[in-house]
């Protein structure tokens, strides 16, 4: 199990690493953190988009939306799914409904089809 340092370190090291895998909790933790991070500009700029933080909020969430598209598709596949299922999402309501019962779904323990289950992260 990897732990909140862990894991935002390990979706900054993975920046754009569509390969491999990536348990649970990292994958959860770098959920926590972006909605953290969210929150917090969200409410410096007033939740408004045209001061200095709602820009700064808006170019950190473009800078987060990589690394956290990339988390998703190694989670994916530490459940021995391909990548591409993130793609569910674009079906209204039931395709957040899979995608997130495949995001909590226990690792595939040993090697699969994607890697060796990671040690961490």
């Amino acid at each position: 199990m990897m732990n909140f340092g862990e894991a935002i370190k390990s979706g900054f090291n993975n920046y754009a690493n569509f390969q491999g895998r990536a348990r649970r909790s990292g994958y959860w933790y770098w959920y926590l953190f972006t909605t953290l991070v969210s929150f917090a500009f969200g409410v410096l700029s007033s939740g408004k988009t045209d001061n200095f933080f709602g820009v700064i909020g808006g170019l950190v969430s473009l800078a987060l939306f990589i690394p956290s598209l990339a988390y998703v598709v190694r989670r994916l596949h530490d459940t021995n799914r391909s990548g591409w299922r993130v793609l569910f999402v674009l079906i209204p309501l039931v395709g957040w409904i899979f995608l997130l019962i495949w995001l909590v779904t226990d690792s595939e323990a040993g090697s699969n089809r994607f890697g060796a289950s990671p040690k961490a992260g």
